[in-house]
């Protein structure tokens, strides 16, 4: 029981999420589909908050002495980003390019990262709910493919 809370809350953090804990989750032993579920759930539970909050924050450090830089280059770089990618892709172009980027395991991707895009493109919660979702389940299924062939040859 304590090892699956271990994966839930690994799941949970930036960088690390869904990616790292189902990899753990081999190397403890963990019956992978439960570990998967596990993940998943663990992956997505922050997701509302960031969504909710993250676009907050940066448009409230703005004007911060300290903070204010990074907070405006992160908020504006986030809009024109985000601004090129919708009008090139189009509404239902975004939502896949969000799946794409939350779902395929790279550094500097995941849900954290996909729902704070879809939050400064002020994307809508169904759609970014559903594109991250999507994404973490695709990004779980590479993720239990590997572990599992990585510690079965082990």
């Amino acid at each position: 029981m304590l090892n699956y809370l271990k994966i839930f809350l690994m799941s949970m953090i930036p960088i690390v999420e869904l990616r790292g804990a189902v990899i753990y989750s081999q190397y403890l032993e963990l019956p992978i589909l439960t570990s998967y579920v596990i993940c998943i759930i663990g992956n997505l539970l922050p997701m509302p908050f960031v969504y909710l909050f993250a676009r907050k924050i940066l448009v409230w450090g703005q004007d911060k002495n300290i903070i204010g830089p990074a907070f405006r280059f992160l908020y504006n770089k986030g809009e024109s980003a985000g601004a090129k990618l919708t009008a090139k892709a189009g509404r239902w172009g975004t939502f896949l390019a969000l799946v794409l980027f939350v779902g395929i395991p790279l550094p500097g991707t995941g849900a954290w990262t996909g729902t704070l895009a879809a939050s400064i493109l002020d994307m809508g919660i169904k759609h970014t709910a559903g594109a991250v979702t999507l994404g973490v389940i695709i990004a779980g299924v590479i993720m239990m493919t590997a572990g599992v062939a990585g510690f079965s040859l082990l």
